[in-house]
């Protein structure tokens, strides 16, 4: 009986300290949302780029994007994102989609601008540049290299979209 006894006071204080641990998470992460603004931009491809992925200026992770939906009328990929409190970005500050090296994965990078008007919540960043294929890039290259050089030609290959 002793032992009964002793294994459910156990649990019982294991069940507490579990209980106790979800609510600092929970805390915790409800204050870090509370600290931020969510803004919209729309662009032509967003390839890669997950929810969950930074928000760059800079290199410094300032934010989160939070959505993506597709713009049933101009099939373009809108994409939400989260800006920390505090960051104040002018109305001209452009978005563009980045590779976080050659096989890594894809950030939004905010590019501020010098308008002395800020965006503020639920606003949308109309300067914006596409995701770069990989496959893109290699074509391009195998285009361009292969033009015979010096012909005058200019080596350019068809931008497909």
């Amino acid at each position: 009986m002793n032992r009964n006894f002793l294994e459910t006071v156990l649990g019982a204080v294991v069940l507490l300290v579990a209980v106790g641990f979800l609510y600092y998470a929970y805390q915790n992460n409800r204050g870090a949302e509370g600290g931020n603004y969510a803004l919209l931009a729309q662009f032509d491809r967003i390839d890669g780029l997950d929810n969950g992925a930074d928000v760059r200026i800079g290199g410094i992770k300032v934010g989160s994007v939070i959505a993506q939906t597709l713009d049933a009328e101009t099939y373009r990929a809108q994409v939400r994102f989260t800006v920390q409190d505090g960051v104040d970005l002018p109305l001209d500050t452009s978005a563009a989609i980045m590779s976080d090296g050659l096989l890594g994965g894809k950030y939004l990078s905010l590019e501020p601008g010098g308008d002395i008007d800020m965006l503020e919540q639920g606003d949308e960043v109309t300067l914006t540049q596409s995701s770069i294929r990989l496959e893109d890039l290699i074509g391009q290259l195998i285009y361009s290299g292969g033009s015979g050089g010096g012909e005058g030609e200019g080596g350019e290959a068809p931008v497909t979209q």
